[in-house]
């Protein structure tokens, strides 16, 4: 086929390489400008979690080590609260991490590779502005395809033409918080992801080779202490100081860095249809998530694979139903899980309670097969979305059964009945 992919970003390139190797024609449109030609803002992405999901993809097309060259594993949370610094392990063990990588370095290994690709070609500066059938119209060329793929990005032009020609179902739900992005010098313990979960904001950073951090506040657009109401650099200062702490004796310049720029938001993104007569649209033109479960990069890179399979199975049409059968129901459980995270990063991982819960999961993970929390099963497998939070439900009910004091002894219970069939099967 002729395919053109609108978009150059990490879903845009990831498929085209795939349907390259499969043996079809490529053209990747993007209106901006080629980012390996540019030292700008971009140049200093944001950093990102690769996790299972995401591996799997580049695996698939032989970059995962490249894209490892330049990671740092994560393997927990570090919490910073109150003056004590408390550390959450992400798995049972140390095959259960994520790799904090630079959008931008990443997004470079795949257009490197899309471009070595004899049948790709890479068109910067090409701005869509229409959609006629499968022919994509810029200012500067039309470009006739069998299939066109919209991988634009949440505000994406491809679903705007697609809508117009069907009977279209589209949500779109800003969050009420904005977020900032600012650099964390070099600290002693970079290979986790940090955490700050004040009581009116939160902020996260992810480690870098360097040894440094890229951190993100993430605050409310409102209010006196929101972004609207701390534009003054004594109100800021003081903001931060008290809600986060350590953090400004860690970042001597914060204010400077957390005024320097304008506040991005945050966006989510749920539509139906995904796809008609030979355009479909991947990745955030799709089902664009909020960041707090770390899963938008990755669930992008899972669509391109998901995509790839179902070409191969069937006719373009067929394929295309197919691939949305088989993923738009997972990604609408994983909207739902991103929104609630941002809960959890904000309140829940200073709360007593919900670490306990924490280390009896974990426990529970040792002692009986197949038992592995939610998070686990999102972040370390391919397990479907729906399919995971649907046996993390099983499981929630599990625990709700032994509660109280009767927990204790149901859970030295499981502990002894898991230890038995340790024992049987010659296990340690």
């Amino acid at each position: 086929m002729n395919v053109v992919i609108v978009g150059a970003g990490m879903a845009g390139t990831m498929l085209a390489i795939r349907l390259a190797r499969r043996g079809h024609r490529v053209d990747v449109v993007e209106r901006r400008g080629d980012p390996r030609r540019t030292n700008g803002p971009e140049a200093a992405s944001i950093s990102v979690g690769l996790s299972e999901r995401g591996r799997a993809a580049l695996r698939d097309i032989d970059l995962l080590q490249e894209a490892l060259a330049e990671a740092v594993p994560m393997r927990g949370r570090i919490v910073h609260h109150s003056g004590r610094v408390t550390y959450q392990p992400y798995g049972a063990d140390d095959t259960e991490v994520l790799h904090s990588v630079r959008r931008h370095d990443l997004n470079i290994t795949l257009l490197d590779a899309a471009e070595s690709a004899p049948r790709v070609r890479l068109w910067f500066g090409h701005r869509v502005t229409g959609l006629a059938g499968t022919e994509v119209r810029t200012p500067a060329r039309t470009f006739s395809a069998d299939l066109v793929v919209g991988a634009d990005g949440a505000y994406s032009t491809v679903r705007s033409h697609l809508h117009r020609r069907v009977r279209a179902e589209f949500h779109q739900t800003h969050l009420d918080w904005g977020y900032r992005e600012f650099t964390i010098p070099a600290v002693d313990r970079p290979e986790a992801l940090h955490v700050w979960p004040g009581r009116r904001g939160l902020v996260v950073a992810h480690p870098n080779p360097d040894g440094s951090l890229t951190g993100t506040v993430f605050l409310p657009f409102d209010g006196d202490t929101g972004f609207s109401g701390l534009r003054d650099p004594a109100r800021a200062g003081a903001f931060l100081a008290e809600e986060f702490g350590d953090l400004t004796d860690l970042v001597p310049d914060l204010v400077t860095q957390f005024l320097a720029h304008e506040p991005g938001s945050l966006v989510s993104v749920r539509t139906a249809p995904w796809q008609h007569d030979r355009v479909v649209l991947v990745g955030d033109a799709a089902h664009a998530v909020f960041p707090f479960y770390g899963q938008g990069m990755n669930a992008a890179f899972e669509d391109c694979a998901v995509l790839d399979a179902c070409l191969a199975e069937h006719g373009t049409g067929d394929a295309l139903a197919a691939f949305e059968a088989r993923r738009r129901p997972h990604t609408d459980v994983l909207a739902e899980l991103s929104a609630r995270n941002f809960v959890e990063l904000r309140d829940r991982v200073r709360s007593p309670v919900f670490l306990a819960r924490k280390r009896i999961d974990f426990a529970l993970g040792k002692l009986v097969p197949g038992w592995r929390t939610l998070y686990a099963m999102i972040s370390h497998s391919s397990l479907p979305y729906g399919d995971a939070l649907a046996r993390a439900r099983r499981q929630d009910r599990i625990l709700g059964g032994i509660g109280g004091v009767g927990g204790l002894v149901g859970l030295g219970g499981v502990t002894l009945l898991a230890a038995a069939r340790r024992k049987r099967s010659g296990r340690c």
